[in-house]
This record gives C-alpha cells, structure tokens and sequence, in this order.
C-alpha cells in the first residue's frame, strides 16, 4: 500500500483542488455542486483557510520526490455554523483523484486530520455525507465516527430527492 504525506496547500495548488473537486461532481454521490466550480469562484474559499484554525492540505505520495509533486488529494477543515460559540467544532472534507480512490488515500487523511485536531482547537468532527455515498459512511464509521443526524431528502439532485447524513466525533479532550 502506498503511504502518503502533506502539507499546507499553496495558492499554486487551488488549480489542481479544483480539479479534484470538479471530478466529483458528476457522480451525484459527494457534493451538492450540480456543475463545475472555478478557480475564481473557490479563491475566497480557499482564502479563508487559516493554518492555525482551519487548515487546508494537499496529500502526495510519500515517495514522489518531483520539485512539484502530484496532488493526489486534499483534505479542509471548514467552520461550522460560523457563530463563536461552534469554534471547537469543524467540519471535515476530503476530497480524492480519481485514480486515487480505493487506496488508503482517505484513511490516511482521516487519521491524519483526527490526531491534529486538538492542536488547532478542535475538539469536534462533523463529516457532512450524502445518505447514498456508502464509501465515504464506511470511512467515517471505521474511524469511531457516528451518525449524529439524518435529514432526509434535504437535496435534490437531478430530481432525485437525497439524504445528507451528519456524522461525528469528540476528539482530544
């Protein structure tokens, strides 16, 4: 199994998140996105991750020793409800190339994103996850993830009516 490593995404980096992001799209099984995204359109996203707060990484292979990398997938924490009280609460994406999926990719981010939690404040874990994206329920699930909410039919893609699972995790204290 291949192993993998991160960092701090780039600015330079925002053209292959988006990429990723994008090839997702069609699937209608992990976000709400019906069309494309920019680079434009994700600049402010992208702006408002913080490394101390809210970090943003890109994952490589670990033995990909290129001056540039391929970004193979990407990992954010995002605010929850934006209010100060939810300071300690994030909501984690993770988001995989193609040909990437289905090879540790995922668990790798998500042990990665767990054990560094707490350092930047976090104490809870939310994964927002359409009721019909079983991969991605098994991962949160394998990792002591559970389903605090269901809102049923609360997407409509493509005039199919979906389910957004919330599943979560207290971390660290």
């Amino acid at each position: 199994m291949p192993s993998f490593v991160h960092r701090l995404a780039a600015p330079d980096d925002l053209a292959a998140i988006v990429a990723i992001y994008n090839s997702t799209v069609a699937s209608r099984e992990v976000t709400a996105d019906t069309e494309p995204v920019t680079v434009a359109s994700r600049q402010q996203w992208f702006d408002d991750h913080h490394p101390g707060r809210r970090p943003l990484w890109v994952i490589h292979a670990a033995n990909d020793q290129a001056e540039r990398p391929e970004v193979l997938g990407w990992l954010s924490y995002s605010n929850f409800y934006g209010r100060p009280a939810y300071a300690g609460t994030a909501e984690l994406s993770i988001y995989i190339a193609e040909q990437w999926r289905g090879k540790g990719l995922g668990r790798y981010c998500l042990a990665q994103a767990i054990a560094h939690a707490p350092s930047i404040g976090v104490h809870t874990l939310l994964g927002f996850i359409f009721g019909h994206n079983r991969p991605s329920l098994a991962l949160f699930a394998r990792f002591g993830f559970d389903t605090w909410a269901t809102l049923p039919r609360v997407a409509n893609l493509d005039g199919v009516e979906r389910d957004l699972v919330i599943m979560g995790k207290r971390v660290g204290a």
